[in-house]
């Protein structure tokens, strides 16, 4: 039976016995917009855009000198360590970038007309945080979406809001609202955090009987 049809006492009294137990079934169809500020920005380019950062892994190949080649990670002040030249700042760079750079290196005094490839094997992880089941740090995948992150983390919770997600996106200091669907693109080292709904904050907030009061207010129950 539908909580609408029964009588607004009744309905009081039933809701805030089930919210006593804390296992209120009809949560998720509370999805009111976040009262934050919104923000839509248009996401990064993937392509030679991308500029490298922490975390990164980088395949290093030097034409006809084997031996100089290799894996490399990128590390927590942005610099990879090569062959002969030794650090080398490739944060904020592209892979070009960081291309053209080993191979002006190496051709100052230890290799006579260089040839380089820089290639990216592992980007740096991203992370979910809020109302999601698993919440952390995961393994970016190319054409990774909101949805896969979401899915990733072990789905929304209860609370969660499913319409929209912040992302704030590597390098950048605020962060922005996207809509959670396929459309949507988590990038290397986004921090995506799905927010709790304007019902659950007022709960939490103000306790049951506010919560209530809310939704009757707003037709949730």
């Amino acid at each position: 039976m539908r909580l609408a049809r029964l009588p607004r006492l009744v309905r009081l009294l039933l809701v805030a016995g089930v919210l006593a137990l804390g296992c209120w079934p009809g949560a998720n169809v509370a999805r009111a917009a976040s009262t934050e500020e919104v923000t839509v920005t248009s996401p990064p380019q993937q392509t030679g855009d991308y500029r490298l950062g922490p975390g990164d892994k980088l395949r290093l190949i030097v034409y006809g000198e084997d031996d100089l080649g290799g894996t490399f990670d990128v590390d927590g002040a942005g610099n990879v360590s090569l062959p002969l030249i030794g650090q080398v700042q490739v944060a904020g760079r592209s892979a070009r970038d960081v291309e053209n750079i080993v191979t002006a290196d190496f051709a100052d005094g230890f290799l006579k007309q260089p040839r380089v490839n820089i290639e990216i094997v592992q980007y740096r992880p991203f992370y979910v945080i809020g109302e999601v089941n698993k919440p952390g740090q995961y393994p970016y995948v190319s054409d990774m979406s909101v949805l896969n992150a979401v899915a990733l983390a072990g789905g929304y919770t209860e609370k969660a809001v499913e319409s929209g997600v912040y992302i704030r996106r590597n390098g950048e200091t605020k962060e922005s609202y996207y809509d959670a669907d396929g459309a949507t693109k988590i990038y290397p080292g986004d921090v995506v955090r799905v927010p709790v709904s304007t019902f659950w904050e007022v709960l939490s907030a103000a306790g049951p009987i506010t919560g209530i009061a809310y939704g009757l207010r707003n037709g949730i129950f």
